[in-house]
């Protein structure tokens, strides 16, 4: 008996069982509410043979970049390797596209999730990974153009279809189509309230339109549909400090941190680089953060085992080190991510390094050295190209507002000036903008 996915693609699978739970996992990953790995085993055990569930799985934990389960991620596609000769063409290029991704080829991963969203622009799984990894690489037309392709293959009736109007409202806003995005966000949640993307997507445009006040509420407003059981909590809570950041609320941000932030709470890389964005923000501006970054840090094993997988990662712990006043350890973390950013295999992320990491990272240093004037130097370079970092417009955010702190502190008050001028160019005049306008003119 031959089956079909909900979207109508042919699985390899006669089990209805695996299936079920393959689609739950699924929806899972679309939308954060738990974790698709209990679902995933349960497919494994409906049908053992099947090879989708185990890709599922590796590819869910490859796509959290996060260095300690790459072992496991391995494990599985080396598991599942047998069984590709009994699955359809679309499995096995999905196999493909996740060993890509496994062995640091974001680029190809992409583009193999492409190929497979051509033939088939019902795949919601090539369509979720395609767009994380043209996330990780900062590719704000893919995330705009993958999805804009497959779009009219998705209609109202389609369960999944809000989550790709979530993901098409975030496409939309990192190319600067906020009007476009705000109005598809706001149509995927008026067809389900429980699409955190879409709630992310609008939140974005929020940020980038200057509209502090407007921004804090609407997370309020969504709070009970992404604060509560979901596993993208914690970067929506990020969102949500930084509408109080424009507001110079400090304890607000703080509170908010300690809500979805806070150490204890953190498993993953992704959760601590929220975190330590956040502190380094406030850190910039002169907040006491108290203990916070010494409580972020002694839950974030950084040793050459994790380092050079994520130029992104890497430099946020290396914010986290440079806050707790770890200088050395930074300067060592530094040489660490370097050295095995060139032998980790990852062609994407080692040419990220030499051409951004390296000058950002020693920049950090000689500012944390209080050498203002030589990371003004290193640093003032890198905006036009830092999207290569990955990320979003607002994650990135986080280099101009260091470049206004070394002007601030330094020498280089002119060129502070200047991209001061061109964020009120982008976005309106918040008590942050305010504030970096008086440091740079004391």
């Amino acid at each position: 008996m031959t089956l079909r996915d909900a979207q109508g693609n042919t699985v390899s699978t006669a089990s209805r069982a695996a299936l079920d739970a393959s689609e739950s996992a699924l929806w899972r990953m679309m939308s954060f509410y738990g974790t698709p790995v209990d679902d995933l085993d349960a497919a494994v055990v409906a049908d053992p043979a099947w090879l989708l569930p185990y890709l599922m799985k590796a590819g869910f934990l490859v796509s959290l970049t996060e260095p300690s389960l790459a072992g496991d991620a391995a494990t599985l596609l080396e598991a599942a390797e047998p069984l590709a000769k009994h699955a359809t063409l679309r499995e096995r290029l999905h196999f493909d596209a996740v060993r890509r991704a496994a062995r640091g080829d974001w680029q190809g991963a992409s583009a193999a999730w492409g190929a497979i969203l051509d033939a088939h622009p019902r795949d919601a799984l090539a369509l979720q990974w395609a767009l994380l990894f043209d996330f990780y690489r900062g590719d704000a037309i893919a995330l705009r153009q993958r999805v804009a392709r497959v779009l009219p293959a998705w209609t109202a009736d389609d369960a999944l279809q809000p989550y790709v109007l979530g993901h098409h409202a975030f496409g939309l806003e990192e190319s600067l189509r906020f009007d476009e995005a705000e109005a598809v966000g706001r149509e995927a949640l008026a067809a389900s309230p429980r699409v955190p993307w879409a709630i992310h997507a609008v939140a974005h445009v929020m940020e980038m339109q200057g509209r502090h006040v407007e921004g804090a509420a609407w997370m309020a407003a969504w709070r009970p549909h992404w604060g509560v059981d979901n596993g993208f909590a914690g970067h929506l809570g990020w969102h949500e400090a930084l509408f109080a950041l424009e507001s110079l609320d400090h304890a607000r941000a703080l509170a908010v941190f300690d809500g979805y932030l806070r150490a204890e709470a953190n498993e993953i890389t992704l959760q601590r680089v929220d975190a330590a964005s956040l502190l380094w923000r406030l850190h910039l501006l002169g907040a006491d953060v108290g203990d916070r970054w010494q409580r972020l840090l002694a839950g974030w094993p950084l040793d050459a085992a994790v380092a050079g997988h994520s130029a992104f990662n890497d430099i946020h712990a290396l914010f986290a080190l440079i806050g707790a006043g770890e200088l050395d350890r930074a300067a060592a973390w530094v040489r660490t991510s370097l050295t095995m950013a060139a032998r980790s295999g990852g062609e994407w992320n080692l040419g990220v390094s030499n051409d951004l990491a390296i000058p950002l990272m020693r920049g950090l240093l000689d500012f944390a050295h209080g050498r203002y004037d030589a990371a003004g130097e290193a640093i003032f370079p890198l905006p036009p190209i830092a999207a290569r970092l990955g990320g979003s417009h607002a994650q990135r955010d986080v280099i101009d507002q260091t470049l206004l702190a070394i002007a601030a502190r330094g020498g280089m008050k002119q060129a502070g000036r200047a991209l001061l001028d061109e964020r009120r160019q982008a976005k309106a005049d918040t008590p942050l903008t305010d504030w970096w306008s008086r440091a740079l003119a004391a």
